[in-house]
């Protein structure tokens, strides 16, 4: 029972930053899961992809509703992206999942996602002023809404690169992916960008984490608690977020998500010796004495 009330407050938590910020979601649960609750990197992971897609389902619709997704930008991310993921699952299966070094592979890749993310939050201003030169000189294939046409190709990399890594970590569907939209269209509308990030991440997080349940790396008991929790702050969240220092706080999550990447990438998870080679162990240990 207590840990259901944990797993509550996690989910609480979560949702709470995902409402003020609208980040935070992926890059922040699947580190309390593996850290504070000792959550297998793989269990953490696949839970954590089914737990982002529900939750991120809603600001989907809403976004839906008030036309600002960019549909051509979601059809040529999930190009890429889909078959990525499924790509990625299949080999995490056949070639990793028995593997001694999973846990730490995975925990690597999600270090270094969640520092990429961090720097993303930390340093989102700098980089959206910086591009905000090029919002009035686009080239002659710019329509008037901002999108380019003739980016498709790059768009397809860029789902490709995020259909692997968000399988592999679960982060970087949400600010990774909105920092390399507004890179690649600095002349599209924020709100745009976030839109169709947003339905993209819904699309990828559902096919990775239906690739991760397949394998049994999903704890639907965990997943309906920590929904629980963050579903109602998420709400609460948006609703009180012009009155909370979101400046504040973004700055304070990027930093967390930055140091809690480092020490992933220098202190991976990793896997617990079988038990006959921990019962070796034992032995010569006891040998020594």
């Amino acid at each position: 029972m207590i840990d259901v009330i944990h797993y509550i407050l996690a989910g609480m938590l979560v949702g709470f930053c995902v409402g003020i910020t609208g980040v935070g979601g992926g890059s922040l649960m699947t580190p309390i899961l593996i850290g504070l609750f000792k959550i297998e990197p793989h269990i953490a992971i696949g839970t954590d992809l089914l737990y982002a897609a529900i939750s991120k389902f809603c600001g989907s619709m809403v976004h839906a509703r008030k036309l600002n997704i960019v549909w051509p930008i979601v059809i040529w991310l999930s190009v890429g992206s889909i078959p990525a993921s499924f790509a990625t699952t299949w080999a995490l299966e056949h070639y990793l999942s028995q593997s001694t070094h999973y846990k730490s592979v995975l925990t690597i890749v999600l270090g270094f996602m969640l520092t990429l993310t961090g720097i993303s939050i930390i340093f989102r201003t700098t980089i959206e002023k910086f591009f905000d030169k090029y919002r009035k000189n686009e080239g002659h294939h710019q329509q008037q809404n901002g999108y380019d046409p003739s980016k498709k190709f790059y768009i397809v990399i860029m789902g490709i690169v995020l259909g692997i890594f968000v399988t592999l970590s679960s982060v970087g569907a949400g600010a990774f992916g909105v920092m390399a939209l507004i890179i690649m269209f600095p002349n599209l509308p924020m709100i745009r960008i976030i839109g169709s990030d947003v339905v993209h991440a819904v699309l990828l997080t559902l096919v990775a984490g239906l690739g991760h349940l397949s394998t049994g790396n999903v704890d639907f008991s965990l997943l309906t608690w920590l929904l629980v929790g963050s579903i109602p702050a998420i709400v609460i969240g948006t609703l009180i977020s012009s009155k909370m220092p979101e400046k504040l706080i973004r700055r304070v999550l990027g930093i967390t998500l930055f140091a809690l990447g480092i020490n992933f990438i220098i202190h991976p998870v990793k896997a617990k010796p079988a038990a006959s080679e921990q019962a070796l162990v034992t032995k010569q240990l006891q040998q020594h004495a």
